[in-house]
């Protein structure tokens, strides 16, 4: 099935996505960067990294949500966007609570329990996005109108 949000003929959701996806990954570089050399300004990096990360991540979902509900009921496609969206909520949440941790410090400097949600939404991160790409180059989500929504997991021996 072919995307519902659309720009210019090309899927939005898929379109926007890297944006969070690079501005998260990169904020816990910087934080593990900051642990290794100390430098205090990779801290601020990861700091406003993880806030441009959690609003482009929210505005992603939009689309992927508009996506998602047009994908028919009862299918194994509807299954995997759910699990992909769940998963992806979880991210945000964990880098939001690395962000309140890291708001209430000074320099924003990052503690090691906003290291660990960020670690964790970073592994939870991963596994939306082999979700994602199941979603799209398995199932054909967003891309085929020809599309298998019930196709077998791409785990699975042919």
């Amino acid at each position: 099935m072919e995307a519902k949000a659309k720009l210019l003929g090309h899927p939005i959701h898929q379109m926007v996505i890297v944006l969070p996806l690079g501005l998260l990954i990169a904020a816990w570089i910087a934080d593990l960067a900051f642990y290794l050399s100390g430098t205090v300004v990779l801290a601020e990096v990861a700091y406003w990294n993880t806030v441009g990360g959690i609003a482009t991540g929210l505005f992603a979902a939009i689309f992927g949500f508009i996506d998602w509900f047009a994908v028919p009921v009862n299918t194994r496609a509807k299954r995997v966007g759910a699990w992909h969206a769940g998963f992806n909520f979880a991210v945000l949440l964990l880098f939001a609570a690395s962000l309140v941790l890291k708001h209430t410090a000074v320099g924003h400097l990052p503690s090691a329990l906003s290291f660990v949600c960020a670690t964790a939404g970073l592994i939870l991160g991963g596994i939306s996005g082999w979700l994602g790409g199941e979603l799209v180059n398995r199932l054909g989500i967003g891309v085929s109108p020809d599309a298998n929504v019930n196709a077998s997991s791409s785990l699975k021996q042919a």
